[in-house]
C-alpha cells in the first residue's frame, strides 16, 4: 500500500532555509544584483563559494560515498526557493541540479571523479543544451568522432561560468573541459540577465566519454531540473507577494493604505490562493524525485504546468500594484519578472508539460 507524501517542511529543511536566507540576505541584497547584471560579470564567484564550498550546498543530491552530502531533492528544493526568493545569479540549478543528475546516471571513474568535483563546489558543470530543451529530446547539435566533438549549441544556461560541458551526442554522453582546445563560449543576450545564455562552439574538442547512451542521463537530469524548477519558481512568487503586501500597507490613498481597497484585497487573495497551491505541486514534485515515486513523471509535469504561470501572474500583478515604482529600473521587480518570463520556457513550456500529462494520465486531446 502506498502512502501519502509528507509535504510540510522538517526541522532540517527549515533550519537550511534560515542558514541560505541569512547568507543571502547578507551577500544578495537587490541592489547588488542589480549592479551586477550591469556589468561585464553577472555571475557571482562570491557567494557562489559561499553557498557551494563553505555550505556544501552543491553537493546535496550526491550520495556521501560518492563525495556529496547525502541529502535529497527535498532539501535541494528548499535551497532553491531561497535562491529564486533573492534571484541569485548563481548556476545552482544548472550545475547542482541538472548536471549532477546527469553525472549520477553514469558509471565509471571519470563520471565518479568529475561527480566528486561538483559535488565540491569547486568545479562547475554544465549540460550542453538549450535551457529550453525537454526530456525525451534527441540532442544531435554536436557529433563526436573518436572523442573529438565538432557542433554548436546555443541558448546554453551558465555557460560562461561552467569549468566543464556534458555533452551529449549520438554516440554517447561526453565531458569536455571548457578551457580545452576548440571550446568556444561565445555570450548571448538574455531576456533574463540573472541566468545568462551563451553559445558553445565546439571544434575538434577533446572529450572523454561518461556513457555509451546520452539519453537515460539526459533525460534524468531534466526531469529532475524541470522538478526543482517549480521550487526556484515559488520562492520567486512567494517573495513577490510579500513585498506585495509590505509595499500596499505602507503606501497610502486619500489618508488610506492601498491595500485597504477591497478591489487591491481581492487580487492579493487570488494571488495568496495561487502560491498557496503552487507550494503544494512544487513540493510534492521535490518528495516525488527525493523518493523515487512512480508518480515522478505526473508530479513534475503537474508542478510545471501549474507553477510556471503562477509565478509569471504574480510577477505581472507585482509590478501592476507597486505602481509607477515598479516600472523602474532601480526597483527590483523587473528582474523577478524576467526570470519568471524565462523559466516559462525553461526545460519545456507549460504546453509541452500540458501535453506530457495528458500522455501519462491517459486523457489526450480527441
Amino acid at each position: 500500500m502506498s502512502t501519502q507524501p509528507d509535504l510540510l517542511y522538517s526541522e532540517d529543511e527549515e533550519a537550511l532555509r534560515s542558514a541560505v536566507r541569512d547568507l543571502l540576505t547578507d551577500h544578495c541584497a537587490a541592489p547588488a544584483v542589480l549592479a551586477r547584471i550591469e556589468g561585464d560579470e553577472p555571475h557571482d564567484r562570491a557567494l557562489w563559494k559561499n553557498l557551494a564550498e563553505s555550505m556544501g550546498l552543491a553537493g546535496l543530491l550526491v550520495p556521501e560515498e560518492r563525495g556529496g552530502q547525502g541529502a535529497s531533492h527535498r532539501e535541494a528544493a528548499v535551497v532553491l526557493e531561497e535562491l529564486g526568493r533573492a534571484v541569485a545569479p548563481v548556476p545552482y540549478l544548472t550545475s547542482a541540479v541538472i548536471a549532477t543528475e546527469a553525472l549520477l546516471a553514469c558509471v565509471g571513474s571519470e563520471a565518479e571523479t568529475l561527480l566528486s568535483a561538483l559535488a565540491s563546489g569547486r568545479t562547475v558543470g554544465a549540460l550542453t543544451v538549450p535551457l529550453s530543451a525537454t526530456p525525451g529530446r534527441e540532442f544531435t547539435d554536436v557529433r563526436a568522432t573518436d572523442s573529438s566533438l565538432t557542433g554548436r549549441v546555443t541558448g546554453v544556461a551558465d555557460a560562461a561560468f561552467a569549468d566543464v560541458f556534458l555533452v551529449p551526442t549520438p554516440d554517447g554522453l561526453f565531458a569536455v573541459d571548457a578551457s580545452a582546445d576548440g571550446v568556444t563560449v561565445a555570450p548571448q543576450t538574455s531576456f533574463d540577465p540573472t541566468r545568462p545564455l551563451a553559445t558553445v562552439t565546439f571544434e575538434a574538442a577533446a572529450g572523454r566519454l561518461l556513457a555509451d547512451t546520452a539519453a537515460p542521463a539526459v533525460r534524468r537530469a531534466l526531469r529532475a531540473g524541470a522538478g526543482l524548477l517549480a521550487s526556484e519558481q515559488l520562492g520567486l512568487a512567494d517573495w513577490l507577494l510579500t513585498e506585495t503586501v509590505r509595499y500596499t500597507r505602507e503606501r497610502h490613498q486619500f489618508n488610506r493604505p492601498v491595500g485597504s481597497f477591497q478591489a487591491l484585497k481581492h487580487r492579493l487573495a487570488q494571488l495568496w490562493l495561487e502560491v498557496v497551491n503552487a507550494r503544494a505541486t512544487a513540493r510534492n514534485a521535490a518528495d516525488a524525485l527525493a523518493t523515487g515515486s512512480d508518480d515522478t513523471d505526473v508530479a513534475v509535469a503537474v508542478a510545471q504546468a501549474y507553477t510556471a504561470p503562477v509565478a509569471v501572474h504574480v510577477a505581472e500583478e507585482a509590478l501592476q500594484l507597486h505602481g509607477g515604482i515598479g516600472m523602474t529600473w532601480e526597483h527590483p521587480i523587473h528582474l523577478y519578472l524576467k526570470r519568471a518570463k524565462s523559466s516559462a520556457i525553461a526545460l519545456g513550456t507549460v504546453g509541452r508539460h500540458r501535453e506530457e500529462l495528458a500522455e501519462l494520465v491517459d486523457l489526450r486531446a480527441p
